[in-house]
């Protein structure tokens, strides 16, 4: 592996993730992958723009002008406001650890702290597809085939049980139950667990699926449903595979159904359960219970979206000149040195 340049930065990451955030401070699991997440798609960031490899990235790369960018750009790749302070706050996170433990890297904590948190300027929209490109993406791969099936049936559980990409990577064989009711267990945020019913097409691609990827575990095993094989045996799939398997399902869709957006990304899958449950009749605290909203005032953002939806139809359909106008309301996988090198300070 190749040797880092700047053998302080990243042994501050190792400790602030091994150390400081696990045991000194007793974050939850889900916290500290929200701040790995942050550090690590933010040197991903400083690496590709350099043109270097990660083991080269050092504090001196690093100011308010790379992070502004970088920010900058998760919006423009379809993150909302909410993704971009998350990922401020957990790199502010370590650079705040970093300065309080070697006072020389208290310069780049002044440039990071440039940054500020930006506030929304509109009510969080919600984007979701309609059950028309929904069925379109899931039956955009082949099931015949071993990835086709890997493919359908994990986007099918994500729509059905509106779970977020991290409760998908922690799921276990276990938490699925047969029966009566067949039903998933999600473990979410902040070490919450709900339990929401599955319709039978997805536990009949379940049963596919580990008769395939799982064919000597029994229902009590604690293996990773879904993983990944490299050198040294299964691991837990990454969040940037799955985001890379509905994209592609998605632009795969598009062909025999427009409706699918080209901005497609797994979050939209439960917002698009979350909707279409809602048109269909779902009371709202059902459904905040469904996805496991600490808050209803959360869930409400549903209704709010249903109904500029059914503004906009009504919007369409007069004409200009009609006089109801004015009074709408217009407004496997191979391992690489920078793996490694995640998987060594603690980013992984």
């Amino acid at each position: 592996m190749t040797k880092v340049v700047d053998a302080t930065f990243f042994g501050l990451v190792h400790d602030f993730f091994k150390v400081y955030l696990s045991t000194q401070r007793g974050y939850s699991p889900h916290t500290i992958r929200s701040y790995q997440k942050a550090v690590d798609t933010f040197l991903d960031f400083i690496k590709n723009k350099n043109h270097i490899e990660l083991s080269q990235v050092t504090f001196e790369m690093i100011n308010a002008n790379m992070l502004s960018d970088y920010l900058d750009g998760l919006e423009q790749n379809g993150c909302g406001v909410s993704t971009r302070n998350h990922r401020l706050a957990g790199i502010r996170a370590f650079f705040d650890y970093a300065a309080k433990i070697d006072p020389s890297t208290v310069i780049h904590f002044a440039e990071i702290c440039k940054v500020p948190k930006k506030n929304a300027a509109k009510p969080e929209v919600v984007e979701y597809m309609s059950e028309t490109a929904v069925k379109a993406l899931l039956e955009a791969s082949d099931p015949s085939t071993r990835k086709g099936l890997r493919d359908r049936f994990m986007l099918l559980l994500m729509y059905d049980s509106a779970a977020r990409v991290q409760e998908v990577i922690n799921l276990r064989l276990c938490d699925i139950k047969n029966g009566r009711t067949p039903t998933v267990t999600l473990f979410g945020k902040g070490s919450k667990i709900r339990t929401v019913p599955l319709m039978k097409q997805t536990l009949d691609y379940f049963g596919h699926y580990k008769q395939l990827f799982h064919p000597e575990a029994d229902e009590y095993s604690e293996r990773r449903l879904f993983y990944t094989t490299m050198h040294d045996g299964q691991h837990s799939i990454y969040d940037s595979t799955v985001r890379r398997i509905v994209y592609a399902c998605g632009d795969a869709a598009r062909g025999n159904c427009p409706e699918v957006p080209k901005n497609i990304h797994p979050h939209m899958l439960r917002h698009s359960r979350a909707m279409h449950l809602y048109q269909h009749g779902m009371d709202l605290p059902l459904i905040s219970q469904w996805l496991g909203h600490a808050h209803l005032e959360t869930t409400l953002i549903y209704a709010h979206a249903d109904t500029e939806q059914k503004r906009r139809a009504i919007e369409t359909a007069t004409s200009g000149d009609n006089p109801l106008k004015m009074n709408l309301n217009a407004d496997r996988y191979t391992i690489s040195d920078d793996e490694m090198l995640k998987r060594l300070y603690g980013l992984k």
